[in-house]
């Protein structure tokens, strides 16, 4: 969940440089630091936590739609550039992260 947490915040912050213009390192313009934190808040909250697959592959979509459709935004950008400028954080997310299977959504039992 850590080396997640770090990848969102990675790709965010590449977005961030690239559109909203250049800042210090780690800093971020308001928009992405919201889009940040609400990424933040759905990690920690995430139901399936350590066996969390991609949020693309989970059975619960716990972003809202405009969120959602943000970080999407965010993801195509940055992906194909987290290859040179965080190529740890790009390869575990390829190689661990994409590979889990989808989780199986809790069944409930009735009373």
């Amino acid at each position: 969940m850590q080396r997640e947490a770090r990848t969102i915040e990675a790709m965010i912050e590449i977005y961030c440089q690239d559109h909203h213009g250049p800042r210090a390192r780690g800093e971020l313009c308001t928009d992405c630091a919201t889009l940040l934190d609400y990424a933040g808040l759905r990690l920690e909250k995430c139901p399936f936590q350590e066996h969390k697959t991609t949020c693309t592959k989970c059975p619960v979509h716990c972003y809202k739609p405009d969120m959602r459709e943000r970080v999407r935004e965010v993801m195509r950008y940055s992906g194909p550039r987290m290859v040179y400028k965080h190529p740890w954080l790009a390869i575990m997310h390829l190689l661990v992260d994409s590979r889990r299977d989808k989780p199986m959504r809790a069944v409930r039992q009735r009373a």
